[in-house]
């Protein structure tokens, strides 16, 4: 008896650790939640003051407190730490506020977050301020972006569509009232498509005009025809709908000016248009002239999509430009159209200059990042803003399948809009294979 009970405490011993190892890969938030939350959360508690001490994240205590220390306390008076306001695990890490004392800012902790990670044994630490005087120290626990799952929480609200998922595990969220203009640059393979993907998959469901400029003869946006508004597939479609779009901006502002507000989302509901998401494949193609002849077009396009990118925020039309590259080579005017686009989201790029053409004027210190995106990891990508702040996100795997079946399953949401009405693509119906007949046959007879 007493061999079979030892033999069964090592099978469950050896099934457990073969559990989770098993867990470790394959499901690496169970193994954080039951091993390495515990873990790291006891070593951070244990290890707090010193890890601050010699990462050089402390500072001399006030007079009164050091007198107080020495007085009254009858102790030693030793550099302070940051104070631990909140510990809270979650899934995938750890999140920690700290208080900063006098002498302190967010950039000191930042700087040593490299040599926090290795002290507290977590995949990464980013530092996020909250509040004057306070800093969100973000751990986490494992790689999230080598196999991207968005919560089940995050859904499409608004004009807010979740996309891609942060390297500290939040959520990275396409907000256009608060961004309303955005650029996409990323190299073949690198992921840039799986982004529009799942960004027209989010936009489908909501009350939104979606308008497509795809000028590689529709071969990407034709297939989410149901769901467009408008669709350009060549160059002079293309500046006939940004005409169109042009004068239905002017429109929108002779309504705000009837009403007496400065924008749409101070109108009535009754009155107020629908927005529009203006979604642009391939920016160069816009660019590109092969001739003389279509310097004008070129010009004229250039003009109207610069005219839409100024004004355009304050009516609801909002831009979604990308492409591979985008530079003063494209021509005059492509310099003054990029500066417009705030929000900016780079993939794997071929040389430098294209990162920097995403990121350097919105987040320098980003750049370097978008040079060290793998090739083996499609999806990746830097998104920065004008705030000089800039994050890691990955898209999770968006098959054109999916994004097709968004668009055939909203096709009711397409709103009425005359002006783009001459636009609007041609939508055959679905071909359904032939089912088995219902006729039972019968032989022919003599």
């Amino acid at each position: 008896m007493t061999d079979a009970t030892v033999w069964l405490e090592a099978t469950g011993a050896l099934a457990g650790a073969g559990g989770l190892g098993y867990a470790k890969v394959r499901a690496p938030r169970v193994y954080w939640s039951l091993v390495g939350l515990p873990v790291t959360w006891a070593r951070f508690t244990w290890s707090y003051r010193s890890t601050m001490d010699v990462c050089g994240l402390t500072v001399q205590p006030s007079g009164f407190r050091a007198f107080v220390t020495r007085n009254v306390a009858r102790r030693e008076v030793l550099p302070v730490p940051p104070k631990v306001r909140r510990v809270r695990g979650t899934s995938t890490g750890l999140r920690v506020t700290l208080r900063l004392p006098a002498g302190l800012e967010p950039a000191d902790i930042a700087a040593a977050s490299e040599r926090l990670r290795h002290a507290w044994g977590v995949h990464a630490v980013t530092v996020a301020e909250t509040k004057p005087g306070f800093v969100e120290l973000r751990m986490t626990g494992y790689d999230v972006l080598n196999r991207v799952r968005l919560p089940r929480s995050a859904r499409a609200d608004g004009l807010v569509v979740p996309v891609a998922l942060r390297d500290d595990g939040t959520v990275f969220a396409r907000d256009y009232r608060a961004v309303p203009h955005a650029l996409t640059l990323g190299a073949n393979q690198s992921g840039k498509s799986v982004y529009q993907r799942s960004l027209i998959k989010g936009l489908a469901s909501l009350p939104v005009a979606l308008v497509g400029i795809d000028c590689k003869r529709g071969v990407e946006q034709t297939a989410y025809g149901p769901r467009l508004s408008a669709l350009a597939t060549t160059p002079d479609q293309a500046s006939a709908l940004v005409d169109a779009l042009v004068g239905e901006m002017g429109d929108r502002f002779d309504l705000l000016a009837r009403h007496g507000v400065s924008d749409l989302w101070e109108l009535p509901e009754k009155v107020r248009p629908v927005p529009v998401v203006v979604l642009v494949d391939e920016i160069a193609e816009l660019f590109l002239i092969a001739s003389k002849k279509d310097e004008e077009r070129r010009e004229r396009l250039v003009t109207a999509l610069i005219r839409l990118a100024q004004m355009s925020r304050a009516v609801g039309l909002y831009l979604e430009v990308c492409g591979q590259r985008f530079g003063s080579e494209l021509g005059r005017g492509a310099t003054m159209l990029r500066a417009q686009l705030t929000g900016r989201v780079v993939h794997r790029v071929n040389d430098k200059q294209t990162a920097e053409m995403g990121l350097a004027d919105v987040a320098p210190d980003a750049v370097p990042a978008a040079g060290l995106i793998r090739a083996d990891r499609p999806g990746t990508a830097v998104a920065g803003d004008s705030s000089g702040g800039w994050s890691r996100i990955r898209t999770p795997h968006v098959s054109r399948s999916e994004a097709v079946a968004a668009c055939r399953q909203y096709t009711h949401l397409v709103p009425s809009l005359p002006a783009l009405a001459p636009f609007r693509p041609d939508v055959p119906d679905p071909v359904t294979a032939p089912g088995p007949s219902l006729v039972k046959p019968r032989p022919v007879t003599e």
